[in-house]
């Protein structure tokens, strides 16, 4: 992506959210939870399981319990599993669209991207892997497919014939997503909330005997 507009969102495709990753309840959904034993979701063939979920999770919450910002940032972020799960089926859901419109990212494409978004903390390494986790929950190992699934949905938008980052380009490529994400299936467990169709994310849970569990800094885990 151009330089100067990397680090903004998550993806592109929650751009068009009110709030990043933090809906209201679904609009619709598929099933009542994924059939399959031990998932958090499943997109099309693709089981997400509970264990990778939560490996994810983890990584986060380490990541975070070992910055200055600890407090603030565990605190701000009792939702985690729910958003670190939307962004996992929207990853699976983006890579078949941009497939399914015969794009791709490179490698080279990635590493441009890192080296772009790197020059706003002057070359800072580390100032660079403190704003994504601040900002949006992003761990180191989790960068280059943070930029690569930020660089696909910039091209998807511009084979739409959009400028990346315009609210028309940014709808259109929800539109295509959501479409894409339709035809595969996508099933959520209703432990982690509800797959909103018109926005692509999971959003809030709206069955009320599941209980979201929210970290504190003396659970890390959580």
């Amino acid at each position: 992506m151009p330089g100067g507009t990397m680090v903004r969102r998550r993806t592109a495709v929650s751009i068009a959210a009110a709030a990043l990753l933090a809906a209201s309840p679904a609009l619709t959904a598929c099933g009542s939870g994924p059939a399959h034993p031990g998932a958090a979701a499943v997109v099309g063939d693709q089981k997400i399981s509970i264990a990778t979920l939560q490996h994810e999770v983890d990584q986060v919450r380490d990541a975070q319990s070992k910055s200055p910002q600890a407090a603030q940032l565990i605190g701000q972020s009792g939702k985690l599993p729910q958003q670190t799960l939307s962004m996992l089926v929207q990853n699976k859901v983006i890579d078949k669209a941009v497939s399914d419109a015969g794009l791709s990212v490179s490698t080279a494409e990635v590493q441009q991207s890192h080296a772009q978004a790197l020059q706003q903390f002057g070359g800072d390494e580390s100032q660079f892997e403190a704003a994504l986790l601040q900002q949006y929950d992003i761990v180191p190992s989790g960068i280059d497919t943070f930029l690569r699934t930020n660089i696909a949905v910039g091209k998807l938008i511009q084979s739409l014939g959009f400028q990346p980052g315009s609210d028309n380009g940014n709808a259109a490529a929800v539109a295509v997503i959501s479409k894409t994400a339709k035809s595969l299936g996508v099933d959520v467990n209703p432990r982690y909330g509800t797959w909103d169709a018109k926005k692509a994310i999971v959003g809030a849970t709206n069955e009320p005997w599941v209980v979201t569990k929210t970290a504190t800094p003396a659970d890390p885990s959580a």
